[in-house]
């Protein structure tokens, strides 16, 4: 069984989708215009260690799990991390490209991507030759329909580019702080 046999999202129409992003855009624009510091936002995630080396995170109200394959030591009863840091640019790159195919007034009926990430395992494995420990090369094939001419989903595709939370992390380095404490 996966979440997709339990879990579905709900069927919006094109105008409902429209509203809802016309009403967030405007909400966030009017409290960040009344005080730039509304405009931070700190995200909390928390995970528990589970099995061979699965995780149960907790994000908020929901709650899911991550997992290695056997190969890697895992269970497999989840996908892995970095198949969910893939997974993670692709859900940004559909919400960036509706909020802003919206803001643009460039009508955008369906979006379909499709990732891949090279990754070379003798880093992880502390075997020498290796290149950095994460992925080397990211490629993401976005296929978008609607009436739109090539030149106006091509200027949508720079909006998202530069303004795509998820994106910005996979191209430019995040200061990260770890803390270890002993129970």
């Amino acid at each position: 069984m996966t979440l997709l046999d339990t879990l579905s999202a709900p069927s919006v129409t094109a105008d409902e989708r429209a509203e809802r992003l016309t009403t967030a855009g405007t909400a966030w624009n009017e409290r960040i215009a009344a005080n730039t510091a509304n405009a931070q936002l700190t995200y909390r995630v928390s995970g528990d260690s589970e099995g061979a080396v699965a995780t149960l995170i907790r994000a908020g109200k929901h709650e899911f799990y991550v997992d290695e394959p056997a190969a890697l030591a895992g269970d497999d009863i989840a996908a892995s991390p970095v198949e969910f840091a893939l997974a993670a640019l692709i859900s940004c790159q559909v919400v960036v490209y509706r909020l802003y195919a919206q803001a643009l007034g460039i009508q955008l009926d369906e979006i379909d991507i499709k990732s891949e990430g090279d990754l070379d395992a003798r880093t992880l494995f502390a075997i020498d030759g290796g290149p950095r420990a994460g992925f080397t090369a990211v490629r993401l094939a976005i296929t978008v329909t609607g009436p739109e001419s090539e030149e106006r989903y091509q200027e949508l595709r720079a909006a998202v580019d530069a303004h795509c939370p998820v994106l910005d992390l996979f191209q430019n380095p995040t200061p990260v702080t770890a803390t270890l404490v002993k129970a």
